[in-house]
């Protein structure tokens, strides 16, 4: 279910944005190309997709504004300048004052209505949103998210040992009579199950109470979410460019074939040296040299060369 020019790879690299859509808040990602999109909508117990390209979109502008006769690409413009600033930037209302409702349907799936006002008459489009499979939850949610939180763990234990590192310092300096300008700049040394289980009891409580901000990104987890993301797809892209040729490809044999070519060629010219003409080696019959087997083992190469399949 990929649309052209922005499969899940295009995806994955967009940003998740929280939009309010009739009090109803949501984490948003969406892609849109020439006349093509692809968005994505969680409230973390569901998450939503869909992907249309210019075929369907057409129809679906037919069938929702019977007078509209323009092509696709100039009210698809229309429906992007309208659309993205309320899906890609997550500002509170759309463009052009357009009206935009969000309506749960049976089977899961969610509807979400837009009009707005095209060449002075009534535009009317609606994105439809079914369950998105696990495995794209997974790659576009899960998986980012847990690559997040070992990254953050990682940074954490090293900032402890840090700390650590600095108490030991600190207390070198006071060994050697080392002290404080201001007393107020004094502060305790870090006990790190100490610190966790502090934290825990002070943070916790917050977090259970504030629901709605846990549907949200800040700036620096954007950053951290977009930098993983991206480290994936150079890690994949290193990863098919190091895997081998598939067996029997046309670049293989071809090298083979000039391989036992100059080789038959080689063993033939020191035929010729060791036995010259007229002596009893050369009047042998051929059947005691090799050379029949190494020109037909020569031969085969040269026709997968002049087939030349994926040249």
């Amino acid at each position: 279910m990929e649309v052209h020019g922005g499969g899940p790879a295009d995806l994955l690299q967009r940003p998740w944005l929280p939009v309010d859509i009739d009090g109803c808040r949501l984490l948003a990602k969406s892609w849109f190309g020439e006349t093509a999109y692809r968005i994505l909508l969680t409230d973390m117990h569901c998450v939503w997709e869909e992907s249309m390209e210019s075929a369907a979109i057409q129809k679906r502008a037919q069938e929702l504004n019977k007078r509209l006769r323009a092509p696709v690409k100039a009210f698809f413009s229309h429906l992007c300048d309208v659309a993205q600033p309320f899906l890609l930037r997550g500002e509170g209302h759309p463009k052009d004052e357009a009206q935009i409702s969000l309506t749960r349907q049976e089977g899961g799936a969610i509807s979400i209505k837009l009009k707005s006002e095209l060449a002075g008459l009534p535009f009317y489009w609606e994105f439809h949103c079914s369950p998105a499979p696990i495995t794209m939850v997974c790659v576009q949610l899960v998986r980012p998210l847990l690559a997040m939180s070992r990254f953050l763990q990682r940074q954490v234990d090293q900032l402890g040992d840090l700390l650590v590192r600095k108490d030991a310092e600190i207390q070198d300096y006071r060994e050697n009579g080392a002290t404080l300008s201001r007393e107020r700049l004094q502060t305790d040394v870090f006990e790190e199950q100490t610190y966790r289980e502090a934290f825990k009891a002070q943070t916790l409580p917050l977090l259970c109470s504030e629901q709605e901000d846990s549907l949200t990104f800040d700036p620096n987890l954007q950053h951290l979410y977009a930098a993983i993301v991206a480290h994936g797809n150079a890690r994949k892209r290193k990863l098919s460019e190091e895997a081998p040729p598939p067996a029997g490809g046309p670049d293989l044999s071809s090298s083979m074939g000039e391989s036992v070519g100059r080789e038959a060629a080689e063993d033939r010219q020191q035929d010729k040296q060791v036995a010259p003409p007229g002596s009893k080696m050369a009047d042998k019959p051929a059947v005691q040299q090799p050379l029949p087997v190494r020109s037909e083992r020569a031969s085969k190469p040269k026709k997968k060369k002049v087939v030349g399949l994926f040249r």
